[in-house]
């Protein structure tokens, strides 16, 4: 007669734990309906989708960042891929409200993880990703390792043990030209701004520029660690385009490029002002940032989110900027 195999009191706690996080997990899927999201018209054939104003959850399924696409006479060309594949998925279920044409290619403005992780969904459609070749150092670093090992929990059930880093298929470098579907998609390098490998989209049969993460329409931009002297110059270069609307990487998109991309300019140009101006006169940046008046960006979405470390990245790049010149 066989005998049931001996489980230990160890693996019969690790399989209990096991059993809870699936509970809870279905729990969430279950109480937590799918945020909604609302396919917008910025030309006669592109469109977008803008993720919610908020810090990535479970809850939003990491749908905090804005995705756009072109349906040209032969295909569909997408402009970022959202936050986790469930968001890849629900988008091209919208895409297939509106044409039954293949998903022909995927081009990345930059590598964040709110805008790569829906990427392996698009690559099992068989799509194209094209990203500028500066993403690579990131993408293969243990930082954006250790920030999917760190979503899998922070983001689950979303983000999981089988959701991977997807490398793009064609590394552009420098201002680049792709006839896609019949239709000309002309790619600027705008980076070190937001990130090194930042890119822009602007389709002249659309009149749309895409602009990844250098405009944050209707809210704080995130800085970081950016370049903001360069981040100000792309922002200008942006300008010049002759575009009637511009999808941002967060935000609603904008019918008045001029005015709402002058904004974000002017935000990061107080900074460097603003934090400059105290590294210049020793002013320790507790001091400064208690000084500093805010109020022409305090009502603005995500300012007591992000404007604290805008600034303090910022008094430290001023600092980096102030030695440099000693040299």
């Amino acid at each position: 007669m066989s005998q049931a195999p001996h489980l230990s009191i160890s693996s019969l706690k690790r399989a209990g734990v096991g059993l809870l996080l699936w509970a809870a997990s279905s729990l969430v899927m279950a109480a937590d309906p799918e945020p909604a999201m609302k396919v917008e018209q910025v030309g006669p054939h592109s469109y977008y989708v803008q993720g919610l104003s908020q810090l990535g959850s479970t809850k939003n399924q990491n749908f905090i960042s804005n995705a756009g696409f072109v349906i040209t006479p032969q295909s569909v060309v997408v402009i970022d891929a959202l936050g986790s594949p469930r968001l890849a998925e629900r988008l091209t279920a919208e895409i297939r409200k509106l044409t039954p044409l293949p998903i022909s290619d995927v081009i990345l403005t930059h590598y964040h993880a709110d805008h790569i992780y829906g990427l392996q969904y698009f690559k099992q459609l068989g799509a194209r990703i094209t990203a500028h070749v500066a993403a690579k150092e990131y993408i293969q670093s243990d930082t954006a390792s250790l920030r999917l090992e760190a979503s899998r929990t922070d983001l689950a059930p979303w983000i999981d043990d089988k959701t991977r880093l997807v490398l793009a298929d064609t590394w552009i470098n420098g201002p680049t030209s792709l006839k896609i579907g019949g239709w000309v998609f002309e790619i600027d390098h705008v980076g070190p701004s937001h990130t090194p490998e930042d890119l822009t989209v602007f389709v002249p049969n659309e009149k749309v520029l895409f602009a990844g993460d250098l405009f944050f329409n209707g809210r704080l931009p995130f800085v970081g660690k950016a370049n903001s002297s360069q981040w100000i110059l792309s922002l200008d270069q942006m300008l010049k385009h002759d575009a009637t609307a511009v999808v941002p990487g967060h935000g609603a998109a904008s019918m008045d490029p001029k005015k709402d991309i002058t904004m974000t300019r002017d935000y990061l140009k107080y900074l460097r002002t603003s934090m400059g101006a105290a590294v210049q006169d020793f002013v320790p940046f507790e001091e400064a940032y208690k000084a500093t008046d805010w109020s022409a960006f305090e009502a603005t979405p995500m300012f007591g989110f992000a404007n604290r470390m805008n600034a303090y990245n910022t008094y430290l790049l001023m600092e980096e900027e102030a030695l440099e010149k000693k040299r």
